[in-house]
């Protein structure tokens, strides 16, 4: 089959907001209980997020997004990058493009074509990850040898641990520090730099979210700024302003995570674009051009746990995590990600996909186990416990004491 619609005698409780009925796309291997993208800043729980759509004919809205591309006429497309850079261009060789990015393939990319192809200046900003890979840190200095400024931002280690920690107790999200930090940066940079305009990559949307905002050029400010000083800002679930009373975390320890005043962005008239939106985007393709022009290298290991595929989301030691813990709560994780870019693109049918997952999917990373317990505090017994409370009754069965999807992909 390639969608499945599971109907129980008893409907059983689905957690964090999911969907109680599990659907998959017809098209790629994602379900409808993939989280779309909200503002990370303003999560306090699990339930807050909001989850990919699909269309009447079963198809999810990334797919439809995919099918629509092949109609784009990308000369035309290029000439909008064209005219945007003229606009933005600076005549003194001063900065004039602010590209964020971790030295990673698509971010490579994305710099050395505004520099070599569009004549731009650009300024590469790096929010640090948890604790850099071998690999990582290889990269990272070959993005900046290619030709590259770079500004590496780290935040206070202590602080970022216990809201690592946090997060991961209050949201099964391991990842949100360090999503608020690389979301926020850009534009508080490109303030700091007196810089207007920002290239990311990809435009999340075309992924993940609904078929509207994927069409969308420009990012959406609700997820880069806040609208007034009073904006309520949740760190790892927990208020800002309660942080120091209860976890020894001060305001002044969270200024660095703080997203930009919406009017600051709009006065200084920063755009802020997608490289999706300009020029046809594979992540195979960023791969091999990374590899030509600079010496990226691939996953030392061989795939990465959890995955097929060995060349992203290669920096960070608690990767694998945050992949992990998406697929207990979402019951999809990296290999469905990749699994799903790969079928969009051409590499893989369906049928190659779903068998691809159900042999990757949701991997235990075990490489880095033993750090990520150290850097949290955490102790097993504890890491467990939120892990298991997190599965959601209606994706998960326990059979002896092995926890199964009741609804695999198919």
């Amino acid at each position: 089959m390639s969608s499945t619609e599971t109907t129980t005698d008893a409907p059983l409780e689905a957690m964090h907001g999911l969907p109680p009925t599990v659907v998959y796309c017809k098209s790629c291997v994602m379900s409808n209980q993939r989280p779309a993208s909200t503002p990370e800043f303003q999560k306090g729980k699990t339930s807050d997020l909001e989850y990919a759509s699909f269309g009447e004919d079963g198809i999810c809205d990334a797919c439809r997004y995919h099918e629509f591309k092949k109609t784009i006429d990308w000369s035309e497309r290029k000439q909008w990058l064209v005219d945007i850079c003229d606009r933005h261009r600076s005549k003194d060789g001063s900065w004039d493009v602010l590209v964020p990015g971790s030295g990673g393939k698509d971010s490579i990319f994305v710099s050395h074509y505004l520099k070599t192809e569009m004549g731009m200046h650009p300024l590469t900003v790096t929010w640090a990850p948890h604790a850099y890979t071998d690999v990582g840190w290889h990269n990272m200095q070959a993005w900046q040898q290619a030709g590259h400024d770079n500004i590496l931002v780290t935040p206070n280690p202590k602080v970022h641990a216990k809201l690592t920690r946090l997060s991961f107790e209050n949201l099964l999200n391991p990842f949100q520090p360090f999503i608020i930090g690389q979301k926020m940066l850009a534009p508080k940079m490109a303030l700091k730099f007196g810089i207007n305009f920002i290239m990311y990559g990809e435009n999340q949307g075309e992924r993940h979210n609904k078929f509207e905002d994927a069409l969308k050029a420009t990012m959406n400010p609700d997820h880069f700024t806040r609208p007034s000083e009073d904006t309520p800002i949740r760190l790892g679930g927990v208020d800002r302003h309660e942080l120091a009373e209860e976890h020894d975390i001060s305001l002044a320890d969270t200024h660095i995570y703080l997203p930009a005043l919406r009017e600051d962005v709009e006065k200084a008239q920063v755009e802020v674009h997608h490289m999706t939106t300009y020029v046809p985007w594979s992540t195979q393709r960023n791969f091999y051009y990374a590899k030509e022009i600079c010496d990226f290298q691939t996953n030392p290991y061989g795939r990465s746990e959890g995955t097929f595929s060995k060349y992203a989301s290669l920096d960070d030691k608690i990767d694998g995590f945050h992949y992990f813990t998406m697929f207990v709560k979402f019951g999809q994780g990296r290999a469905v990600d990749d699994a799903c870019r790969d079928i969009r693109d051409g590499y893989l049918s369906r049928e190659e996909g779903v068998a691809l997952v159900r042999r990757y999917d949701g991997e235990f990373p075990d490489r880095h186990y033993k750090f990520f317990l150290e850097y949290t505090g955490l102790t097993e017994e504890e890491f467990w416990y939120h892990i298991d409370r997190n599965r959601s009754p209606h994706l998960w069965d326990k059979n002896d004491n092995d926890w199964v999807l009741r609804h695999p992909c198919e």
